[in-house]
């Protein structure tokens, strides 16, 4: 039978052309897969930019200087080495004799040659992967993200959970916007809490009667509408950062986060999505796009998803100290979710388990077990009950933004407030815990 790892793998590769990699647990050879990435690049601090080349060079991961690479099978010609991909990082392709990417991080880091020929190496932290970051299921040792079960159907008349707020004004003046697989162009038509929300249309929800839904469709929609049933004055911009396959590459996505604030200006940034990371200390385009561009814009606070794999492990970025992570509480509310990430680096826990909201109207065929070994498809009418932590973020996103139209804070002051309430009605066995009011 397919596990669900396999299922999720499936889809990914052959959504990516063959040009992704896998690696495993710190240390272990084999083992499950922890994170994926894109084949024959690494991502590079632009100030170690020429040690890095050299020792490349040096041992045949680099092509000699001046000599032109044709891209590989997957690549684009405008994927060249030193790609910009944000201030201070660059994408560098592997053009040598050799181009397998872990090889040529374990060069960067540990040096190669001996004796008179020896070139010492860099350290830790100088080059990475260029990680795929996945919106994906997941369990435990599995680099998926954060759906914690697939979508099914509910009658179009069902109560939504999270229950609206009886604050209609709350989230006023605030801009919300939603990195994920884009927005449901009939929204606002069928499901009147979403009138007014905009967005990229999302590529997984097809044409016709009835649409076809591939994996992973209506993931924005849905995050989208938890957001407006608690924060139904917020302004809601949904951005497509992920339209294969619920992933992307660390470098595309950085690059949509820049873009969102250089043409959105939003206050607060909702992602859920995440991976685990070839190196502990996560994800260096993110830890870069912090430190040169997120810091800058002042008040604008990152919420993320803290993963689905029920395991303890750090989950990136939401376990980056500048994010707000989110974990899930369970049906009860009186305890975690068995499916959500835990530990210190998660800063609180909302509701993420059998909520009830948006979803588009059309056919989706189940693609992981038990269902997909039962050729099961059911028909949404544009509702639908999901899990994960994914879901959880946006109550937290939605929550800090009705603060801020009651308070006058901006989205970070407004956050750091939200946690502190949160610690002092923590859940022993649980952590900081905030429910909609």
């Amino acid at each position: 039978m397919t596990t669900r790892q396999q299922a999720q793998t499936e889809w990914i590769l052959s959504n990516f052309e063959g040009i992704i990699g896998v690696g495993r647990a710190w240390g272990y050879a084999e083992g499950p897969v922890w994170y994926m990435f894109r084949e024959h690049h690494i991502l590079v601090r632009d100030q170690y930019l020429d040690e890095v080349r050299r020792l490349l060079r040096g041992a045949g991961y680099l092509r000699a200087e001046g000599e032109v690479a044709e891209p590989v099978e997957g690549e684009t010609r405008e994927e060249l080495p030193g790609e910009q991909v944000v201030q201070g990082v660059r994408l560098l392709r592997l053009t040598g004799q050799h181009t397998d990417t872990l090889g040529a991080l374990e060069v960067i880091r540990d040096g190669t040659g001996s004796g008179a020929d020896r070139l010492e190496g860099l350290g830790r932290g100088v080059a990475t992967p260029d990680h795929l970051v996945s919106i994906c299921n997941g369990h435990p040792g599995e680099s998926g993200g954060c759906p914690a079960t697939e979508p099914h159907p509910i009658a179009a008349d069902s109560e939504l959970d999270p229950a609206p707020t009886s604050r209609r004004r709350a989230g006023e003046g605030v801009r919300v916007v939603v990195v994920d697989t884009g927005l449901d162009p009939e929204a606002e038509r069928v499901r009147s809490w979403l009138a007014g929300v905009e967005g990229d249309p999302d590529l997984d929800i097809g044409k016709g009667s009835p649409r076809a839904l591939a994996p992973y469709a209506g993931h924005g929609t849905f995050i989208a509408g938890i957001i407006r049933t608690l924060a139904p004055g917020a302004e809601v911009v949904v951005r497509r950062g992920f339209d294969r396959a619920g992933a992307v590459f660390e470098s595309t996505l950085v690059q949509t986060l820049d873009k969102v604030l250089d043409e959105n200006y939003p206050d607060i940034i909702n992602m859920a999505a995440g991976t685990f990371t070839f190196d502990p200390t996560g994800l260096l385009s993110f830890e870069v796009f912090q430190r040169n561009r997120l810091q800058h814009h002042k008040g604008v606070v990152l919420v993320v998803a803290a993963g689905n794999q029920g395991y303890r492990k750090p989950f990136w970025p939401a376990a980056a100290p500048w994010t707000v992570s989110v974990g899930a509480l369970d049906r009860t509310l009186r305890a975690r979710a068995d499916f959500s990430n835990f530990g210190g680096w998660v800063d609180v826990y909302a509701p993420g388990e059998d909520l009830v909201n948006a979803f588009p109207t059309g056919l989706y065929t189940y693609v992981e077990p038990p269902y997909r070994d039962q050729d099961r498809q059911e028909h949404f009418t544009g509702r639908a009950r999901w899990s994960g932590t994914s879901f959880a973020t946006p109550v937290v996103s939605a929550l800090i933004a009705a603060r801020m139209s009651e308070t006058g804070e901006n989205g970070r002051d407004a956050a750091a407030a939200l946690l502190a309430l949160a610690r002092t009605q923590h859940q022993p066995g649980v952590g900081a815990v905030l429910l909609p009011t």
